[in-house]
């Protein structure tokens, strides 16, 4: 008997009541970013880079309130975890979250970066062993990956066809990495240089919501 592919976009369609928490979670979003400017006193040219961290969480909250993994064997959720945690990790190296230190005593310790909303409230730890840099955006974005990585897997004891999907967001760790090579390359004036490190949080936050709405479909085959 031929199999199928059970695609559930109804998955992907939020409800009223969804709707209404969403509003409310933007209003509040809109209001804390609006205290922040006035209370920091500063000066924002681009305020695109205000929102991207605001899509990752809300991306990242709606996957988890809305993602149940199956149950599934001991053996299946074993590797999951295991699979899900090394996914953490190379996501978290690869977009700076952490990092070996530089091997220098000097400002050692923890501090906090009063950053943006999203962006901030940051935690950074710096030793002459390793660096880190927890911006919410980035740790909720990366755990929310994982957490669907964990979920895929698990599912697919039987048969998912997504289970390395995840892997695409790699490329939004890696693209601000192209851009430094392109300067490097063509020159810090160049236009492609300039393009590359110009838009490289816009094509970084646009593959992790791709990637999310991909996990958290997770196509099965029947």
């Amino acid at each position: 008997m031929p199999r199928t592919l059970d695609v559930n976009v109804g998955r992907l369609l939020p409800d009223r009541t969804t709707l209404l928490w969403a509003g409310l979670l933007v209003n509040t979003e809109i209001g804390l970013t609006l205290a922040y400017l006035l209370l920091a006193d500063v000066t924002v040219t681009e305020p695109r880079f205000l929102v991207y961290p605001f899509v990752w969480l809300n991306v990242s909250l709606w996957a988890l309130v809305r993602t149940t993994p199956n149950p599934g064997s001991v053996r299946a959720k074993y590797l999951g975890a295991v699979l899900a945690g090394a996914y953490f990790l190379l996501l978290a190296y690869a977009g700076g979250v952490f990092m070996p230190g530089v091997g220098e005593e000097m400002a050692l310790g923890w501090r906090i970066a009063p950053l943006p909303p999203g962006w901030g409230p940051a935690l950074l730890y710096s030793s002459d062993a390793v660096n880190l840099a927890l911006m919410p955006y980035k740790v909720a974005g990366y755990a929310t990956l994982a957490y669907l990585v964990y979920a895929t897997v698990v599912d697919a004891a039987g048969s998912a066809v997504s289970g390395l999907l995840g892997l695409a967001s790699c490329v939004s760790c890696t693209w601000p990495v192209l851009a430094t090579l392109l300067t490097g390359v063509l020159g810090s004036g160049s236009a492609v240089a300039a393009a590359a490190n110009e838009w490289s949080y816009a094509v970084g936050t646009g593959v992790f919501v791709l990637t999310v709405a991909l996990l958290y479909w997770r196509p099965t085959i029947r």
